[in-house]
């Protein structure tokens, strides 16, 4: 009898682990297919305009600056007192993405910094009481909403200035032992960290994305109190979508990833990922490629680096083809000026995209092998073949059965192109 017994309960561990997987699974496919729907307009998007802007242009050192520098609250001030973006226009910012093709765009609505572009009520660190109360988010929301492009805000969850947040991470005094002393209440930061994002989705009209940005070590998911807030976020912005940064993928590999409650798409940063991203069950993961147009993200005076329109154009296309979206970043002066060599870069890129953009938005990666000159995108049964590097001879694709080929024909005019089996 003990023997039976045993084995009668061995088979229902075995069965509540079944049981237990299995309604994992559903709980996943569930979550799952809501992301792909919430994602569905910006998967079909792909090209998106970043917008880092604050008060670290003054300096023009980058965003990171108060970190980089270990400047103090004190020391950081005269940055703060100073800015005056008297030539921000929204309307052209607007007008500069449209141009470039971009359909959606994210602004910095608070940096790490914790200096706030938007008329918060919980604190006067912000633009407005030194901006004659215009509220720059809400110009950038309406002028962009305008143009027909999607809005999206960032939102740093971390915050140099606040007297609650602790001297961790990166944050400019953290080496400083008579800093740590302070009384840091967690909570009390928490409260004001909820109670700002509760303001910009509550008081600023329908925001297609929210940006968190960002986790790292042990402040990560529930240390943000991650599901309280995304559920707030969610029942003021049900169709929002959210990125991935208010936890972290620690023994992750990076192109295998699971989508969870906490945020809709992954956020590769500076690169491009070697191969499509995809979940443990095959299905891909939408992510995004965040990227600078020169070496930083805030505006940086001395820094002429700049990537070429044509790196930017074969970029996006390494990025369709592998499913995912590319956020291009712009880092507008202290006057509120997008650097001219930006929004040349970005006219050329919308030069392309006026004859090409049939080959991006709405597409996706090709089961076709990527070829040695180049990359694939595919919409439904159409392949486009970006042709990025020099070739010798003709473009081999690879994969493709002639008797199934309708037509070749160059996308930007229209003609036909000639097609052959080869040996």
């Amino acid at each position: 009898m003990k023997n039976v017994l045993i084995l009668l309960v061995g088979l229902m561990c075995n069965a509540f682990v079944l049981v237990g997987q299995e309604a994992a699974l559903k709980d996943y496919t569930s979550n799952y297919e809501q992301v792909m729907n919430r994602t569905q307009w910006w998967r079909e998007a792909r090209f998106g305009m970043f917008i880092h802007f604050g008060a670290y242009s003054v300096p023009a050192r980058g965003e990171w600056v108060k970190s980089n520098e270990r400047l103090t609250t004190e020391q950081y001030q005269k940055y703060i007192d100073t800015f005056n973006p008297a030539d921000f226009d929204a309307k052209v910012w607007a007008k500069t993405a449209k141009a470039a093709g971009m359909k959606y765009a994210v602004l910095t609505a608070k940096h790490h910094d914790g200096f706030c572009m938007f008329d918060s009520k919980l604190t006067d660190y912000k633009l407005s009481t030194r901006f004659g109360g215009r509220d720059l988010v809400r110009e950038f929301l309406g002028a962009f909403r305008a143009e027909g492009i999607k809005v999206g805000l960032y939102y740093s969850i971390i915050d140099w200035h606040h007297p609650d947040y602790p001297n961790v991470g990166n944050h400019p005094q953290r080496n400083d032992k008579e800093y740590a002393k302070r009384l840091f209440t967690w909570d009390n930061y928490l409260k004001y960290m909820h109670g700002q994002v509760e303001e910009l989705v509550k008081n600023y009209g329908k925001l297609d994305i929210m940006w968190f940005d960002y986790s790292f070590d042990e402040y990560s998911g529930e240390k943000w109190k991650a599901k309280e807030l995304v559920d707030m976020v969610r029942k003021y912005q049900p169709e929002i979508i959210l990125d991935n940064r208010l936890s972290t993928h620690e023994g992750s590999s990076s192109k295998q990833r699971m989508v969870n409650t906490l945020g809709d798409f992954e956020t590769p940063e500076q690169g491009i990922p070697d191969v499509a991203i995809s979940d443990k069950y095959g299905n891909p993961v939408p992510w995004e490629t965040c990227l600078t147009l020169n070496g930083g993200w805030g505006y940086t005076e001395l820094d002429h680096n700049w990537k070429s329109p044509e790196l930017i154009v074969h970029t996006l296309v390494n990025c369709v083809s592998k499913n995912g979206n590319l956020l291009l970043n712009v880092g507008p002066d202290a006057r509120g000026i997008i650097p001219e060599e930006s929004v040349e870069i970005l006219k050329e890129v919308g030069k392309w995209l006026g004859k090409n953009g049939e080959s991006i938005y709405g597409c996706g990666s090709s089961n076709l092998a990527k070829p040695d000159w180049g990359r694939y995108t595919q919409k439904g049964n159409a392949i486009y073949a970006h042709w990025l590097y020099p070739n010798l001879g003709q473009l081999n694709a690879k994969g493709v059965v002639g008797e199934t080929v309708k037509n070749v024909y160059l996308l930007k005019s229209g003609a036909e192109l000639s097609y052959q089996k080869t040996w």
